[in-house]
């Protein structure tokens, strides 16, 4: 292997880490705040806004990276249900009550407290998704005493509140729907599991198949990100005797450095970029909508993600992860509050004016991330405690 290859290779493995992947999402945030709050905001917004072919720069973020990182992360949790932790029916069962739990919580105490209000009849589901990328940082970075199941639980369940989230998008903000492309979108789908099933393996027909998933999803109306999620869902996950690597395997070590170096950080760098002074502070106080986004991040996902899983495990339909238990999941579904890239998405589809639902998006990211920082280390330590 060449030096520069080699340099290449090891970057790669470097930005595959949770920790690295949200401090470049934290740093992209930083600066998305920092420029567009600064004299030099009207380049922020004018480059955001610029159009190149069809979209503006923000939309191809939203749209087209963000479709990346569901790619990524559906591939991630089909392997986990197939062959990893989660293929156990109780243990699949968890994180998928939990996360049915942490969705439906914070978006009825979002629509209790914005009742009345314009727009929260969208608005409401503002709060129920949770970050990935940013969650899996946070614990990445305080819970190395941990069990790994924790981390199998947490990604299990941000990705099945995502996906419920991206089912919300399609409903909700699905203005016009067009029936051909949709059915060219169903037909791409069949041909990308079909080649899947005969093992072909040539990204000359893949490529192909995949922008032109990506495009018509986008022209029916329904958001362009769900096209990620159903490609990453039909790509095999079990190797075969003659493989060194399973196809979905292969393609989440070569795609996740680009999106979590990459995708992930230009989506923060053009959602994030929320005018911050006075006047918005206030605003942030005395919006009822913002208030309910708050309240739905940092109360109602605990509430929700710790009522269900308790539920669940009570009527024995399923079990606490291996080596975890309510103590743990209660910090895990602190962090559950951090909602930041599809939560803030949403607060863009949502309203005609989102920059105080997404500021709100980032002060109760900002809460859940430190108070479940604070819980994980000490969770961390009581389990290293328990294991001397």
């Amino acid at each position: 292997m060449s030096r520069k290859k080699a340099v290449v290779t090891e970057f790669a493995r470097y930005l595959r880490t949770e920790t690295v992947g949200g401090t470049v999402l934290l740093v992209a945030t930083a600066i998305a705040l920092i420029w567009a709050n600064s004299p030099l905001s009207s380049a922020y917004f004018g480059l955001r806004d610029l159009h190149l072919g069809p979209l503006s720069v923000g939309d191809w973020a939203k749209d087209g990276l963000l479709a990346i990182f569901f790619f990524v992360a559906g591939l991630e949790l089909k392997r986990e249900l197939v062959v990893g932790e989660l293929s156990e029916l109780k243990a699949a069962i968890l994180p998928v009550v939990a996360a049915i739990g942490g969705m439906i919580v914070p978006a009825v105490i979002a629509l209790a407290v914005g009742w009345g209000q314009p727009g929260i009849e969208r608005a409401w589901a503002i709060p129920v998704a949770t970050d990935i990328a940013f969650a899996l940082g946070v614990l990445a970075l305080t819970a190395s005493g941990l069990p790994s199941s924790l981390r199998v639980f947490l990604l299990s369940l941000a990705v099945v509140d995502d996906l419920g989230a991206i089912i919300v998008i399609a409903i909700l903000f699905t203005s016009t729907f067009n029936l051909l492309a949709a059915g060219a979108v169903v037909l791409l789908l069949a041909l990308y599991w079909f080649l899947q099933h005969k093992r072909i393996t040539t990204p000359f027909l893949y490529v192909p198949i995949v922008l032109a998933t990506w495009w018509f999803m986008h022209e029916s109306g329904i958001h362009a990100t769900i096209a990620g999620v159903a490609l990453a869902l039909l790509t095999r996950v079990k190797r075969d005797p003659y493989e060194h690597e399973a196809p979905a395997v292969r393609l989440e070590h070569r795609l996740q450095p680009f999106s979590a170096g990459v995708a992930v950080p230009v989506f923060a760098l053009f959602a994030a970029g929320v005018p911050i002074g006075a006047e918005a502070f206030g605003k942030l106080f005395s919006d009822k909508i913002a208030i309910g986004v708050i309240a739905g991040l940092v109360v109602g996902k605990v509430i929700g993600i710790v009522g269900a899983s308790a539920l669940a495990v009570w009527i024995k339909a399923a079990v606490w992860p291996a080596g975890a238990g309510p103590r743990d999941i209660i910090a895990v579904a602190v962090l559950g509050g951090v909602g930041f890239t599809v939560s803030l998405l949403i607060a863009e589809l949502a309203l005609d004016q989102p920059e105080t639902a997404k500021a709100a998006v980032l002060i109760a990211s900002m809460i859940s991330s430190l108070l479940a920082a604070v819980l994980l280390i000490r969770r961390s330590r009581a389990h290293g405690t328990m294991s001397e």
